[in-house]
Formats: structure tokens, C-alpha cells, sequence
């Protein structure tokens, strides 16, 4: 009868307190399960994240030179530059660009005006934002969608083109500029993690035709080929 006192006391004592302190400190009149160890109360650690693999390409090639001098003779006759203009980088190794122009004055034919530039950007993984080909790709989308929306742009086209780098879209389009009806033709690859832009266009001045568009794509997609292999060359 003396003992039934106490364990009535704490049931009593135990009842008035949280639910939450109940199953800490009342669980027992024993006062705990002396065989629980410190392991096993304890919270599962969080599992280490998935490591993300290095990408494919750590180094971009020198975007003026990414193009055969040849290619661009042909592209661009008389351009003013045949070396190209270097766009301005803060950081040569995630992106880069270079362009030729040139007037081929023809006399009474006319003038046949070209304009070429190629351009690189290329992206890291990232553990949190993923890896580089993923990024990539989705600013190889960014880059085609922007194209398409070209401000002024018609006859607007754009069909995927296989053969060059790991994914590739071509976008054609009539532009009308400083008193001229220009055809473009715009490659935008992907190849790993970094995607090249190569863009071709042209018009006739003096009576001149303007360049055909077939033509033009034809030759974008030969420069968009040559900047892909630059890619891998200078990551050898």
C-alpha cells in the first residue's frame, strides 16, 4: 500500500504536463529505458548531394581564329579585317567573339555587302545549378528563341540541323537596313557545355541583288561546322 502512493503521484504529475514532455521525461516510472543508446536517439544525418561531373570542355578557342581563313575569304570578300575584330571579354575562357565585314564593290553590277560573327559561351557544372551541358542547353534555347524574335525580322524560319555539334537549330529571316533588303542566316549549336552562335548575312547595294537565302544558310551552317571542331581542338 505504501508503494502504490508514489506511482500514483507521478501518473497524476505526468498528466498535467505537454503531451511532448510526457514522452520524454514519463514514458516510465523507471525513469528511462536505461538500454537505449545515444546512437540510436539521434536524427539521421542528411545524405551527402550527388557530386555533379566536371564538363566536357574547360577552355574555348580564340574566336577569330575559329573559322578557316580560307571560309572566311570566302564568306566575306573584301572584308576590311580579314584577321577579324575580337569582341571584348572580361573572361576569354567562358565567352568570346569575333566578326569580319567587307563591301565587294562589282562597278556597274552593283555592291554585294557580307557580315559574319561568331560567338562562344561556354558554362561550368555547377553542384547547385547542375551540370554544364544541362546549362548549356538551356541557353542554347534562350539563343534561338531570341533570334527568332529579332526585332523587325520576317519571313521568319527555323528547322533543327543535324551534323553539327550536339544539338543545332538554323533561323532565316529578311531584315530591311540602311536602305537595303538584308537576308540572314543564324546556326546556333550546342556541343557539351558550350554553345557557338555563327551569323551570315548580306545585301546588294547599287542595284545589286540581294544575296539568296539558301546560299547564305549553306555557308553559315560550313562556318557553324568549323567553329564546332575549334571547340574540341582547343580542348585537346
Amino acid at each position: 500500500m505504501h508503494r502504490s502512493a508514489p506511482r500514483l503521484s507521478r501518473i497524476l504529475a505526468c498528466a498535467a504536463v505537454p503531451v511532448m514532455l510526457v514522452a520524454a521525461g514519463c514514458s516510465s516510472d523507471s525513469g528511462g529505458d536505461k538500454d537505449a543508446s545515444p546512437s540510436a536517439s539521434a536524427s539521421p544525418s542528411a545524405s551527402a548531394k550527388p557530386t555533379v561531373a566536371p564538363a566536357a570542355f574547360s577552355e574555348l578557342p580564340d574566336a577569330c581564329k575559329s573559322v578557316k581563313k580560307k571560309t572566311v575569304g570566302s564568306l566575306v570578300p573584301e572584308a576590311k579585317d580579314k584577321s577579324g575584330t575580337a569582341d571584348k571579354s572580361n573572361d576569354v575562357s567562358a565567352r568570346g567573339g569575333c566578326s569580319w565585314n567587307g563591301l565587294d564593290n562589282k562597278g556597274v553590277d552593283g555592291s554585294q555587302y557580307r557580315w559574319l560573327s561568331v560567338s562562344f559561351m561556354r558554362y561550368e557544372s555547377d553542384q547547385t545549378r547542375g551540370p554544364g551541358d544541362k546549362l548549356a542547353g538551356e541557353y542554347y534555347a534562350k539563343q534561338v528563341a531570341a533570334v527568332k524574335a529579332t526585332n523587325g525580322a520576317k519571313k521568319v524560319k527555323d528547322e533543327p540541323s543535324a551534323g553539327i555539334g550536339d544539338q543545332a537549330t538554323t533561323v532565316t529571316y529578311d531584315l530591311r537596313k540602311t536602305d537595303a533588303d538584308f537576308k540572314y542566316a543564324t546556326v546556333v549549336t550546342r556541343t557539351e557545355n558550350v554553345v557557338a552562335t555563327v551569323i551570315y548575312n548580306g545585301a546588294g547595294y547599287q542595284g545589286a541583288k540581294s544575296p539568296k537565302a539558301a546560299d547564305l544558310l549553306k555557308d553559315a551552317q560550313k562556318a557553324a561546322k568549323e567553329a564546332v571542331a575549334s571547340v574540341a581542338a582547343a580542348n585537346k
